[in-house]
């Protein structure tokens, strides 16, 4: 257990750093590898993306999946261990619900 959560401390900020340095993200438009989760026996890696402004997202998405082959190589090249787990993007919306249930929260105090 505790060398997946390594493996996914590792790939994270090796994604973000890749992310940040290699691939060309729209202007104005904040790209955050948020959580990543291998299986266990580490094949299979979800990484799970946040992107600000939320208009932007299908299309960082899109970008980021025609990239997947090149990210994934450059991760091969990087860790050091075999096999690296295979890398598939998904977009977070556990960051969005949290913002939605902090409105809530705050027009609630604000009533009473």
């Amino acid at each position: 257990m505790f060398r997946i959560e390594k493996v996914n401390n590792l790939i994270k900020r090796e994604i973000g750093v890749i992310i940040l340095k290699e691939i060309d993200i729209f202007p104005g438009t904040l790209v955050t590898v948020t959580r990543v989760e291998c299986s266990g026996n580490l094949f299979q890696c979800k990484v799970f993306i946040s992107i600000i402004p939320e208009n932007t997202s299908e299309s960082v998405m899109a970008l980021l999946n025609r990239n997947v082959y090149n990210i994934q190589q450059i991760i091969n090249k990087k860790i050091k261990m075999r096999p690296v787990p295979k890398i598939s993007f998904y977009q977070e919306t556990k960051t969005a619900e949290a913002g939605k249930i902090e409105k809530l929260l705050s027009s609630i105090e604000k009533k009473d």
